[in-house]
């Protein structure tokens, strides 16, 4: 492989910054300077990644059954994320309540029959489930405490240099504690430590992170970022000139050749990853990412394993690791997966004991490229997602903690009892169930028009990933920008597409790949509409139709056929017209282009049945409010054609000439085609729709 070197230089790690506003904190309350310092730590991926970390306060409330004033511990419920969480996201305990339940506790063994007893300290009634981590809140003396796993603070905590580095640092001001499992056995040995060591204004977590305090919401916080600052100028300093990992050992691809490569592997991975329901991809190529899979050391650190609970409960304990020069064969592939499935049996084979949930997914989420970059697949695009990014954080916490010593994995028997905690398994069970089309990556073609917006709204309402393709470049903005708001960033992409340029369309469904990890729903809707008489209509006008009623839905569905061969399932859905089963006066090339479109469906549902591979059809008919295309020349010259107004008559017209008397809308479209992408149409395929509230001429028999 060759290209442009990653710099030899560590990256370094970004010094946090105090964000505290003297001027925004004034005149809050004390539950909201809470929020205030958890939202400020939180929302800064220097201080602690998604969903990571926790705050508490010790707050005076009064009690509603007794009128007096007690000592509350408000602290991070279960599931939240202090960077964008409200008031509504802590749980609320009486303190002395949870103090004591250490009068009850048996040991270490009965760890979960601790957090059963925690719903019963709940103060004034709250819903929010407490975390685990309420114990390390709970039973320090302290008004304000912060838990946080910055990257800076890791490395320290998983290096063997660490507890050296910690004391050279703060001087004895930060203790140090091996590791022990989260729960309410660390809760207490932390307390006794604490006291043991008066002084202290922080404690590093070996594997863990760190836990401090202060005696207000802004000495807390104000503690916190001075402790992540100190330990990323150490480690900054520690690796400065030095080469990260070893040095590079192959050199990365161009930036356009890894995205080249993404695209063309992406589909073949998540093809062979077996289990239930499809999953969706996402592809990184960042500074770090690359610095650590071109490097000397990266299979051997790769295959330590990740360090924080917090890391692999989203990554699995280690990645998939491939040898560049064999990824272009496809039983190498399949190889590699099936062994990295076969070494996943055999880590949950050494841990389990009977009492273990069953084995979860044996794939890889994490896989790893030399020369390219990370590809990580989940059930959904925001956990993939996340997913690369807390695994972006691993590689910062290996490379910090390779700088002062050696980088240590958790012990293989504390990382399965983590990721299969009876705890994290019943929290697996308490997620809803998910929609009918989370996994699915659906393109659409013609998105930012009536019938295609309304369809990819549709689809995202259902939880697909949906790529947005449109020559209209303005309206595939506007409508992406609008998708992303309502539904999340992470389920909708946009790409320009001219559905009858090849090129184009070939790099809409690599985008399409390399966005999402594959296709499985295409839906061929690009479309323009012209009307006049066969002795008016130009040999260009004719070949315009044809350009983009037939040639354009051959040429997405040529592009769409080897992305869901590997996946050996999909759909694609012909946008039809009532003119493709039914003549129409003026429309000759239209109308002719449209049944040509019908019958290649037809087609192509014969050659992709064998491969998993369902063609339909929908045909509408006068979708007129919400179209790109009525309100152009269309509408007046199709109202031209039958002598009437092309306001409100030309609607008037089509809805009293149907058999329902009924208008057709986008969203009406949307629906039919959402049921021929569904599995609620598994065993149908070479079928039309007609959509169009009633026509004896497009009857299809």
């Amino acid at each position: 492989m060759s290209g442009s070197p990653v710099s030899q230089a560590a990256t370094p790690f970004i010094i946090p910054a105090n964000r505290w506003s003297a001027e925004v904190a004034a005149g809050l309350s004390p539950a909201e300077l809470l929020l205030y310092r958890s939202n400020l730590l939180g929302s800064d991926l220097t201080v602690t990644n998604f969903g990571g970390g926790n705050t508490s306060a010790k707050l005076d409330q009064t009690d509603p059954l007794t009128g007096e004033t007690v000592k509350v511990l408000w602290v991070k419920g279960s599931g939240g994320d202090i960077g964008s969480m409200k008031l509504g996201g802590f749980s609320t305990l009486y303190l002395d309540k949870l103090l004591g339940l250490e009068q009850l506790y048996r040991g270490v063994a009965f760890e979960d029959e601790m957090v059963g007893y925690l719903p019963h300290c709940t103060f004034n009634l709250n819903p929010r489930a407490a975390s685990i981590d309420t114990p390390l809140h709970a039973y320090l003396p302290f008004a304000h405490v912060d838990h946080v796993h910055p990257d800076a603070v890791i490395a320290l905590a998983a290096s063997s240099g660490g507890e050296a580095a910690t004391r050279e640092i703060w001087g004895g001001e930060v203790g140090w504690m091996p590791w022990k499992r989260p729960g309410f056995d660390l809760g207490l040995t932390l307390r006794d430590y604490v006291a043991k060591n008066p002084g202290l204004r922080g404690v590093m977590l070996a594997g863990h992170g760190v836990i401090c305090w202060g005696d207000s919401a802004e000495a807390c916080y104000d503690n916190t970022i001075d402790l992540i600052a100190k330990a990323a100028a150490y480690l900054n300093q520690a690796m400065a000139g030095k080469p990260a990992f070893g040095g590079e050992a192959v050199a990365p691809l161009p930036p356009e050749q890894r995205q080249s490569v993404a695209a063309g592997l992406m589909p073949r991975l998540r093809g062979l990853m077996s289990g239930d329901r499809a999953k969706v991809g996402h592809f990184t190529h960042a500074r770090e990412t690359l610095e650590f899979v071109c490097s000397a050391e990266f299979r051997a650190l790769a295959a330590v394993g990740t360090s924080c609970p917090d890391h692999f409960l989203r990554t699995k304990i280690a990645p998939l690791t491939l040898d560049p020069e064999q990824v272009g064969d496809d039983d190498y592939l399949a190889k590699a997966l099936a062994d990295y499935r076969k070494a996943y049996a055999a880590y949950y084979g050494r841990n389990a004991t009977p009492n273990d949930p069953k084995m979860r997914d044996a794939n890889p989420v994490v896989v790893l490229l030399p020369g390219v970059g990370q590809f990580t697949f989940a059930a959904d695009k925001t956990t993939a997602r996340l997913a690369a990014e807390f695994y972006a954080n691993a590689i910062n916490v290996m490379r910090g903690a390779e700088a002062i010593g050696a980088y240590n994995g958790l012990p293989e028997s504390e990382a399965f009892a983590i990721e299969y905690w009876a705890l994290e398994e019943a929290k697996l069970q308490r997620m809803p169930k998910p929609r009918p089309l989370v996994g699915k990556v659906a393109l659409v073609t013609g998105g930012a028009g009536g019938i295609g917006a309304a369809t990819a709204e549709k689809f995202l309402s259902e939880g697909a990933c949906v790529v947005l393709a449109d020559i209209d470049a303005e309206a595939l903005a506007s409508c992406e920008s609008e998708f992303a708001d309502q539904f999340g960033a992470d389920l909708v992409r946009a790409i320009r597409c001219d559905v009858t340029n090849e090129t184009s369309v070939a790099a809409a469904f690599a985008f399409a790949a390399r966005e999402f990890g594959g296709l499985d729903i295409l839906v061929a809707n690009a479309g323009i509409a012209s009307s006049a008489p066969l002795e008016e209509t130009t040999v260009a006008l004719w070949r315009k139709n044809y350009d983009v009623l037939a040639e354009g839905y051959f040429l997405t569905s040529r592009a769409a056929f080897p992305l869901m061969k590997l996946q050996k399932n999909g759909s694609i859905i012909f946008i039809g017209s009532k003119n493709a089963l039914a003549a129409t006066p003026n429309a000759s090339a239209y109308a002719s282009a449209k049944a040509a479109s019908l019958h290649l469906a037809r087609c192509l549902a014969l050659e992709g049945a064998e491969h998993g591979i369902r063609v339909n059809v929908v045909n509408p008919d006068a979708v007129i409010r919400g179209s790109k295309i009525w309100d152009g020349d269309w509408r007046k010259e199709r109202a031209g054609a039958y002598g009437i107004d092309p306001g409100e008559a030309l609607e008037t017209h089509y809805r009293n000439r149907s058999l329902l008397k009924r208008s057709v809308l986008p969203e009406d479209i949307a629906e039919a085609v959402y049921f021929l992408s569904s599995e609620a149409s598994s065993k149908s395929t070479g079928n039309v729709i007609n959509v169009d509230a009633g026509n004896a001429q497009a009857f299809t028999r």
